[in-house]
């Protein structure tokens, strides 16, 4: 009876006392009593190596939380791996991350996002800021979705804007889309089409000449929009094709005016291409204010150069990555300290009209996962993109 006894007793202890013991570690993952863990996968190298900043962008501005004490009193650490922009490694990162973090932060492409869309999707992680093809996730079932959080414009929406805007104020006949040959750039052409049909011959797409993500010699395809006779190019791709088409279609005379998606929008662009981007009309994403011509972009700006000094470089980058992470700490604050991912995607989902340290258009999700889609056009003037447009609203997809 004794050694029975003394069975049912280290049953019962294990079942009150899991592997754990005595600690008070919480069972929710990426959370501890003084720490919450948010995921990130990044290019941090490959061809799209500058968007790193939109991570030290959400570094810095962790950093800046965590000096004045954190949130419910808990400090923000960001665990972050490299991707390379390639749509594998990101899915393996993120699996590698699901029981460590509290919610993944601040994805960055369309073919990474799509590579990952079903893990993302089963996984149940809460998703904050997706800078894809918001359309990777239309007509899913509401419930599928509701641990996600878009404020990312439509690139179809985008380049319908862009388009009625060459057109009916820059006078534009002839438009060339030079593309990603991905979801992005087949969008940006759909989006031309879409516009173009509502214009009623006033001008017409001449050509749509595709790229892939790891082509460097672009020689061909400037000539090729050459011969299209366009007077303008819509570039829809990363910054280091961008750059290099716009300098090989100078080598051969051809300088049409150049529209481009807002992921262009950083005046980083000045950097890598050179005195040729001066007149560029890049869009903007409407969730961010633009640093040099914007005092809150400029204030947002110097505190994340305080943590991030490398961001001197890219600031637009850095201010649009920051967002993310100002989202999240709202929602932290809101969920109080009894902090599980549900609790966290209710908060996220009370989120109405917030804009980001003051910056861009505001965000409401609420019953919608997409809390803003919007843009504005810039002009790229002496070294900085000049906003000349108001804020393009558009409709949330979902």
């Amino acid at each position: 009876m004794k050694r029975g006894m003394v069975l049912v007793l280290l049953v019962l202890f294990c079942l009150v006392f899991p592997a754990g013991g005595f600690a008070s570690e919480s069972k929710v993952p990426g959370v501890t009593d003084d720490e919450v863990v948010i995921g990130m996968s990044c290019p941090m190298s490959g061809p799209a190596a500058l968007w790193a900043a939109m991570y030290l962008g959400n570094s810095a501005w962790a950093q800046h939380i965590n000096e004045q004490g954190g949130i419910h009193g808990r400090k923000i650490k960001i665990l972050v791996k490299d991707d390379g922009y390639n749509p594998s490694r990101a899915l393996a990162n993120f699996k590698e991350m699901k029981d460590s973090v509290l919610a993944f932060g601040c994805i960055i492409g369309s073919a990474t996002a799509n590579a990952s869309k079903d893990f993302l999707l089963e996984s149940k992680v809460p998703v904050v800021h997706i800078h894809a093809n918001p359309r990777i996730w239309m007509g899913l079932p509401r419930e599928s979705i509701n641990h996600l959080f878009i404020a990312y414009p439509d690139y179809i929406d985008e380049a319908d804007a862009i388009t009625k805007f060459a057109v009916t104020e820059m006078g534009i006949t002839k438009i060339a889309l030079f593309g990603q040959n991905d979801d992005w750039g087949k969008s940006a052409k759909i989006g031309i089409e879409r516009a173009l049909s509502t214009l009623k011959g006033k001008a017409s797409l001449v050509g749509f000449i595709p790229y892939e993500l790891t082509d460097r010699a672009l020689a061909t395809h400037a000539l090729k929009l050459k011969d299209t006779g366009a007077e303008a190019v819509v570039i829809y791709g990363a910054p280091t094709q961008a750059s290099l088409i716009v300098r090989e279609m100078a080598k051969i005379g051809y300088q049409p005016k150049i529209f481009t998606a807002n992921p262009l929008g950083d005046p980083l662009m000045y950097k890598i291409t050179g005195e040729l981007w001066e007149g560029a009309y890049p869009a903007a994403s409407g969730n961010v204010s633009m640093p040099g011509v914007e005092k809150r972009a400029d204030e947002v700006l110097e505190i994340l150069l305080k943590y991030e000094p490398k961001l001197a470089g890219t600031p637009f980058l850095g201010i649009t990555g920051s967002t993310t992470m100002m989202l999240i700490a709202e929602a932290l604050q809101r969920a109080g300290r009894d902090l599980t991912r549900e609790s966290f995607i209710k908060a996220m989902a009370s989120i109405e009209g917030f804009r980001p340290e003051g910056m861009g258009a505001p965000i409401t999700f609420g019953k919608n996962r997409y809390g803003l889609n919007a843009i504005r056009i810039c002009h790229a003037k002496d070294g900085n993109h000049v906003p000349i447009t108001d804020f393009m609203i558009f409709d949330p997809l979902y």
